[in-house]
């Protein structure tokens, strides 16, 4: 019966990990808001992540915050001082309110290609070497590639510090993850 009871206890655990109904998302009316918000909740110290709007939500930004719903009157006010207040506060209570993973990672073999948004970083794996930048539609794409294409992930220049569109932002995520999973 001990049995038992350990692993009602695990599936239960994964059950709300994987629904995640303790977390709530933050809806912006552009972009550039949610960069400003994430900036400033994370210097705040909040665990937060920027996913994907679920199709229920969506109203023009492609992007939303996803927060701890227990924290939601101080990052209310949090925001609200900073000047940055969301358009909306909703509860993820619903499988069909989850937010959408920006990333996605494909295995070519001898290269490794993260997608976040529509921006797409490519690396060899063996050399970390980043072998190709590209996606998105904003002016300053082919500048980021010229700088970060043949430079390794460790010397390549971060794409927030050289880039000033939605398509550096989601370089910039897809620049993150990939370090992430190669420091693995």
């Amino acid at each position: 019966m001990a049995f038992l009871n350990i692993l009602k206890k695990r599936k239960s655990k994964a059950f709300l990990e994987s629904n995640r109904w303790d977390r709530g998302i933050l809806v912006f009316e552009n972009t550039s808001e949610v960069i400003r918000a994430e900036s400033v909740l994370k210097s705040e110290g909040w665990k937060i992540r920027v996913m994907g709007p679920p199709p229920e939500i969506r109203s023009g930004c492609d992007l939303v915050i996803e927060f701890p719903l227990i924290e939601e009157l101080n990052i209310s006010r949090t925001l609200q001082l900073a000047g940055i207040p969301p358009k909306e506060m909703v509860p993820v209570n619903s499988p069909l309110l989850q937010p959408v993973n920006l990333f996605q990672a494909k295995d070519f073999g001898q290269y490794l290609m993260i997608r976040a948004a529509n921006m797409k970083l490519t690396i060899d794996k063996e050399t970390q070497n980043i072998v190709n930048v590209s996606g998105g539609g904003c002016p300053d794409v082919p500048y980021l590639a010229h700088q970060m294409v043949n430079k390794s992930l460790a010397e390549a220049p971060s794409p927030k510090e050289i880039g000033h569109t939605l398509c550096g932002y989601a370089l910039q995520l897809a620049y993150e993850e990939m370090r992430r999973k190669c420091s693995l």
